[in-house]
């Protein structure tokens, strides 16, 4: 079932943020906290510095109304660039490849593809984008 969720960027501090929020909300982790360790390391294929092995590479926190609340650290190390404003992306979870192509699509018209769809590691479809208006937006379709 297609969802939407928002996704946080921090400045290597997601698990206190998303510790505080868990005892906020009152709920759990949807899945265990995956960190950069656990990844196949950095883009470039550089080796992941050890000060950034264990930052948050991603996590999920239900809230309200099945609302999810997601998670990562922004290492510098992996060629990110945390800067306020640029920390907050409206994740889209579509139910098909082909919703996926097309909401990436129309919503990147005229704006900036920052990682094009594709097939990653963890077995989902994903890309992000920023749209024409300044909005930043994720893709993440699980479907094959």
């Amino acid at each position: 079932m297609a969802s939407v969720s928002t996704y946080l960027n921090f400045n290597r501090n997601t698990e206190e943020a998303f510790l505080f929020y868990k005892a906020v909300f009152g709920t759990e982790f949807s899945c265990p906290i995956m960190r950069f360790k656990d990844g196949p390391g950095c883009p470039e294929g550089g080796q992941l510095p050890e000060a950034d092995a264990n930052l948050v590479m991603h996590v999920t926190l239900p809230i309200l109304g099945g609302h999810l609340l997601m998670g990562t650290d922004a290492p510098e190390s992996m060629g990110m660039k945390l800067v306020q404003g640029n920390n907050v992306y409206i994740n889209l979870e579509p139910d098909t490849r082909a919703e996926t192509d097309r909401l990436f699509s129309a919503l990147g018209a005229g704006g900036t593809i920052e990682s094009a769809l594709q097939d990653m590691f963890w077995g989902a479809y994903w890309g992000t984008l920023t749209d024409k208006f300044g909005v930043r937006w994720m893709f993440n379709c699980a479907t094959k």
